[in-house]
């Protein structure tokens, strides 16, 4: 054993994981002996990960590369590009629903980036290296322990390593899997493995909606037109009002104006001014209100800069992306089982609030919380993301933890 590998076994047993763990049968004890002498194999499987481009909306490179780490385990991509793997297999007969494992393969970074990973010291930086190359290697060191000590779960797990869980993704790929009908919208539970540490214990979805207000114009010659009605101006004063905009602090809501834009040259009346912006908060209706403010502020807007110019500004919004807020009680099973693996490998639970691909199942009212992959991390969502491997396998123990006793095994 290495000296990480040892360092876990240890704190397993210091946490009396003997007596005290979920785990009960022969095959799931040995499914955690195995996957505590991982960790250097996860790390392994992370760099490489991290390595392979997946950028949103093109994300099958690093989703094949996860399915050709998966061997023998029966696998499949959907419609969508999610990947999905069972265990047992889907010719297992039962009456119970399955449980949800999910870890999603896109990073935030677009095409345009270039992929460099390299280590420095005790860290590994690149871009992507945390978010979500660790969720990706623990989510798939899991399935292997579990299959290879032929463990068979009460309830059947489903591995669904997902598209789009960033930025312009828009949690496209587990909207799409638990989209109205879908054979898994029953699922008894929702397990999203993410990034990095072994505290946060992740149940309450931050909802999120992302808005293009676009301003139109005839345009014109900035000498021979100038009098037209200009839709800068009528921008300009749009982002007055917005910065002014009460938002509450209770449920804690946000505004970013965060992109903007428009014209075609230095000396022309423009046809279009737009600006993307980005409002979050921890309850629906609260997000509700906020766009119907938008929405009046643009109109407040457009009609100033008519009655000030000639001609008329036709006005538009768009809405390009939306996450629903949830939220799972703390004195949920699901969670209480969260908070008691965190404890049992000496670390305090940290309730969390965030945006994760558990947003979608906890809007359907599917029990649902997100957890990281151990480690410890900085810099996320920029080229210098850092990892470091503090713990070994810990995350991974912790999240098995976790499924024994929320699937049974």
């Amino acid at each position: 054993m290495t000296v990480l590998e040892t360092a876990s076994m240890f704190r397993l047993m210091r946490a009396g994981l003997e007596s005290g763990t979920p785990i009960q049968s022969e095959q799931g004890l040995a499914a955690r002996d195995w996957l505590s002498s991982q960790s250097k194999n996860i790390l392994e499987t992370q760099v490489q990960l991290a390595r392979t481009p997946a950028p949103p909306f093109q994300e099958r490179a690093r989703a094949e590369l996860v399915a050709s780490k998966l061997g023998p385990i029966q696998a499949e991509f959907d419609e969508v590009g999610n990947l999905m793997a069972w265990l047992p297999d889907r010719s297992h007969d039962t009456d119970l629903a399955p449980i949800i494992i999910a870890a999603h393969v896109d990073t935030v970074f677009g095409p345009e980036t270039p992929i460099e990973i390299r280590r420095i010291g005790d860290r590994w930086v690149g871009p992507g290296i945390v978010d979500n190359a660790r969720g990706l290697a623990v989510t798939i060191t899991i399935l292997h322990a579990l299959r290879d000590s032929k463990v068979v779960p009460n309830h059947p797990l489903i591995f669904a390593f997902t598209v789009g869980e960033e930025g312009p993704g828009d949690l496209r790929g587990v909207k799409h899997l638990l989209r109205p009908g879908a054979p898994v919208r029953d699922a008894a539970a929702f397990i999203a493995i993410d990034g990095s540490g072994t505290r946060r214990i992740i149940h309450h979805a931050l909802g999120s909606r992302r808005f293009r207000l676009s301003l139109h114009a005839a345009g014109g010659h900035s000498w021979t037109d100038w009098g037209r009605v200009n839709p800068a101006n009528a921008l300009g004063d749009l982002i007055r009002q917005l910065s002014q905009l009460r938002l509450p602090e209770d449920p804690r809501t946000t505004l970013t104006v965060a992109r903007l834009g428009g014209g075609t040259s230095i000396n022309a009346i423009p046809t279009e001014s737009w600006v993307e912006i980005d409002v979050r908060s921890e309850r629906d209706s609260v997000l509700a209100s906020i766009e119907s403010q938008i929405r009046e502020a643009l109109a407040v807007s457009a009609s100033a800069e008519e009655s000030r110019h000639d001609g008329a500004l036709k006005t538009q919004v768009e809405l390009i992306g939306e996450r629903p807020a949830g939220r799972l009680s703390a004195a949920h099973s699901l969670v209480q089982a969260a908070e008691e693996a965190t404890r049992a490998f000496g670390e305090q639970p940290e309730h969390a609030v965030s945006s994760t691909d558990a947003n979608v199942p906890l809007a359907f009212g599917i029990p649902s919380i997100a957890i990281g992959a151990g480690g410890r991390s900085g810099d996320t969502h920029t080229t210098n993301e850092w990892f470091e491997d503090t713990d070994g396998a810990v995350g991974a123990l912790r999240a098995l933890h976790i499924l024994a006793a929320t699937a049974g095994f």
